[in-house]
């Protein structure tokens, strides 16, 4: 098989699921976000939750559009340019894809309806039940699909035919796979904190323009209070998830922290450039001992570098070196402002403090940076596999050429960015309405509705 098409079939799902994993993270956080705002208000009765609930949901609508849109391009190029793939792992991953659509999905899509349209004509229990069930099926279907990546990253419960495909033997040991259960709560604790910081972003630039906002108050407070509390946590989470992922993975760890070498008392290489020509971190910055102390908890204990793996199972180093590094500094971006929120909450300048404001607004995107990285190196440091171990990613393309997968590239580069930038576009525009205008445009339709709809 030609290595270029195989370079372009893998840069060709990377580029799509760039694009696709966004508008998940975000729905999965902003559906429960809803969810709990009209919580508060059917608790409360108080009205800026539920002004705050319809300024949210026309953004939500329009990202769970482009994610399902984005989604089912994905899946056609299983067939396309992963076929043998696809006919490998089938009678595992198969049935998982179609739970998380037969569930998840029809779930979600059951629901939408009455969460978009029904506010004024089903009661409002009802309402919020659906808005609940939107919500749970976000993530549920966030469940099906970390099951189908965490079994190709450690494969369990199976077993192999004669034409060499992987037979489910236990659904239990498939579905509950060694790295499960830290991948589904790292990704949700990442889409939570995402839209923590696309909310309080939102809610930040409004304060720059009217400290008295107090709709962007409620939003940014709210944003605050998830960044301070969930950040440390997903923290812990990302650590556990680096041990388990060194007992199942120690090749993608050891190019993680850029470890060419087995040694003990391993140094926690901060920054550097990995040359893996000359097999060494060059212009590196590093903290002695910190690498073992963090990955085996002694001081002294043993790191196993590259070295120990057959040259030809090596992931691509520097790839996964940064986008490693950009990920957990921007998880520690994101402690720094939770703290730092906390700390103005004390003194009573939240609402007040604009460079604080300023910083949140830069601050907005970087969830989805992180996540992508995230995605980047749990991805390319599975390299050169498939199904790790098992199955090589040069063994699962298609029989096709580079020139009919680059024709297809280039054809998603340009309706991806002219279809998504335009709703990228329309996306920020209704962030950049304040929500107190939207305010004043609901009680207008409020005072219609009124006159042919009692529960209102």
């Amino acid at each position: 098989m030609n290595e270029l098409a195989v370079d372009l079939a893998r840069f060709q799902f990377a580029f799509t699921v760039s694009f696709h994993i966004i508008f998940p993270a975000f729905t999965i956080g902003l559906a429960s976000y809803l969810a709990v705002l009209e919580g508060l208000y059917l608790k409360t009765g108080k009205h800026k939750y539920i002004e705050l609930y319809h300024y949210w949901i026309k953004i939500f609508a329009i990202s769970f559009g482009m994610g399902v849109v984005s989604g089912i391009v994905m899946s056609y190029q299983f067939g396309t340019n992963w076929s043998v793939f696809s006919d490998k792992t089938g009678p595992v991953l198969g049935p998982l894809m179609g739970y998380e659509v037969f569930t998840a999905f029809f779930l979600e899509a059951g629901f939408l309806g009455v969460m978009l349209f029904g506010m004024n004509r089903v009661g409002k229990k009802l309402h919020f039940l659906s808005t609940v069930i939107v919500a749970f099926g976000t993530l549920f279907s966030a469940f099906w699909i970390l099951s189908v990546n965490s079994w190709m990253q450690t494969p369990a419960g199976y077993s192999m035919n004669e034409l060499g495909q992987f037979i489910p033997e236990d659904w239990w040991a498939v579905v509950f796979n060694p790295s499960f259960p830290y991948r589904l709560v790292h990704m949700v604790l990442a889409a939570f904190l995402t839209t923590a910081f696309v909310v309080g972003g939102v809610g930040a630039f409004h304060l720059l323009r009217s400290q008295s906002n107090h709709l962007a108050r409620t939003m940014f407070s709210m944003a605050m209070w998830m960044a301070a509390i969930v950040t440390p946590i997903q923290v812990i989470v990302g650590d556990l998830h680096g041990l388990n992922t060194l007992e199942h993975q120690p090749a993608k760890v050891a190019a993680m922290e850029g470890h060419f070498e087995t040694q003990k008392g391993a140094p926690l290489i901060l920054f550097g450039l990995p040359n893996e020509e000359e097999k060494t971190v060059d212009y590196k910055i590093a903290i002695p001992h910190l690498g073992s102390l963090i990955l085996t908890h002694e001081w002294n204990g043993e790191v196993k570098g590259l070295d120990a793996f057959p040259e030809d199972e090596h992931p691509p180093v520097g790839i996964v070196f940064w986008s490693f590094r950009i990920m957990v500094g921007i998880g520690f971006l994101m402690l720094a402002v939770g703290l730092t929120s906390l700390w103005l909450r004390r003194k009573d300048d939240l609402f007040h403090n604009e460079w604080f404001h300023r910083c949140c607004v830069v601050m907005a995107p970087t969830g989805f940076v992180a996540i992508i990285c995230g995605w980047v190196t749990t991805e390319v440091g599975r390299q050169p596999f498939t199904v790790y171990g098992l199955l090589r990613t040069i063994d699962s393309i298609s029989p096709v050429n580079a020139a009919a997968v680059s024709v297809s590239l280039a054809a998603f580069v340009v309706v991806y960015f002219t279809v998504f930038g335009a709703g990228f576009f329309y996306l920020l525009r209704l962030m950049r309405k304040s929500p107190t205008k939207y305010q004043a445009e609901l009680k207008g339709q409020s005072a219609v509705s009124t006159t042919t709809d009692p529960r209102l």
